[in-house]
């Protein structure tokens, strides 16, 4: 009769434990990304700093800025989930690379004081940005490890607890960079 209590007492005791530690993951996760939604914030209140910056300059880019301004707008939303944010974010920052990237093409917007300094805060956040996105993977990723591996993905399961969405790179940000020496 000891033993059975023992081994009950056991098991009891490790889903208690599996069970806390899959809630201490989960809120991992959520600590995280509240830490990197304050910095998308800060980007996100850029975003109109710098679209009325190169609106003058950038007349063909229109669509690219109205676009830019529109995903802006929608990731302001507080209804969006923590998965659609990510997914969001994500083509956020495609637009302005592509902005970025297409900068080049006005000098005058590059001999804009204005838009130098714009584009060295947005740098720095995007830099700040990354780091938190790589702690939000991290967290993300130990997350999927507790809920996928046994014996806490049968907790998981009754916990019902689902995959969370990674921050990506983009296709074209992991090309190898074509350097030419004239």
């Amino acid at each position: 009769m000891i033993i059975i209590a023992a081994i009950i007492i056991f098991l009891l005791l490790l889903v208690i434990i599996i069970y806390n530690k899959l809630i201490s993951r989960k809120n991992a996760v959520d600590n995280a990304f509240f830490s990197m939604d304050v910095m998308l914030k800060k980007r996100y209140d850029l975003i109109p700093q710098l679209v009325d910056t190169v609106k003058g300059y950038m007349q063909h880019e229109r669509e690219l800025l109205t676009n830019l301004t529109a995903m802006r707008q929608k990731s302001m939303e507080f209804k969006l989930s923590a998965n659609d944010k990510v997914v969001l974010d994500n083509q956020i920052n495609d637009a302005l690379q592509q902005i970025f990237i297409r900068f080049e093409n006005y000098p005058d917007l590059k001999a804009s004081d204005n838009f130098l300094k714009l584009q060295g805060a947005i740098n720095e956040t995007e830099e700040q940005l990354a780091a938190a996105r790589r702690f939000y993977n991290a967290a993300v990723n130990d997350y999927h490890n507790a809920i996928e591996m046994f014996p806490s993905s049968v907790i998981a399961s009754w916990m019902n607890l689902k995959h969370k969405t990674y921050f990506n790179i983009p296709e074209t940000d992991k090309a190898v960079p074509v350097i030419t020496i004239n």
